[in-house]
């Protein structure tokens, strides 16, 4: 088993910041692309940032300057550091990793989700 546990999410001013973060546990070999992905009322998912093992990260463009990714490979934390929030970036925030158990299966996991809100 393996799960998904976000944190950080809630109300800020427009200009604020926050910092999201998400620790994988449970029975984990390896992860390979940890990221985090926004789903606003009445839209679609999105991709906003992901970093793959290795280091390499892809960021969307309505976030890029402002929010950064990062990760901590020995607590399989994933963080999502927000700064200059702009109202458009509220919207429920999704963990997901690409996770390798110890039974050699690889799947991908979602977060149960965090909600970030900002009041302009």
């Amino acid at each position: 088993q393996v799960q998904l546990e976000e944190s950080g999410g809630g109300l800020v001013q427009a200009g604020g910041s926050l910092r999201l973060s998400c620790a994988a546990s449970g029975s984990i070999f390896s992860i390979n692309a940890m990221g985090w992905y926004r789903q606003a009322l009445g839209k679609q998912r999105e991709l906003v940032a992901v970093m793959s093992k290795g280091g390499s990260t892809n960021i969307a463009d309505s976030v890029k300057g402002r929010f950064t990714i990062s990760r901590d490979n020995g607590k399989n934390t994933v963080y999502l550091q927000m700064n200059s929030l702009k109202p458009e970036d509220t919207a429920a925030y999704y963990c997901l990793a690409n996770i390798v158990d110890i039974y050699s299966s690889t799947n991908s996991y979602w977060g149960q989700g965090t909600q970030v809100t900002v009041a302009s």
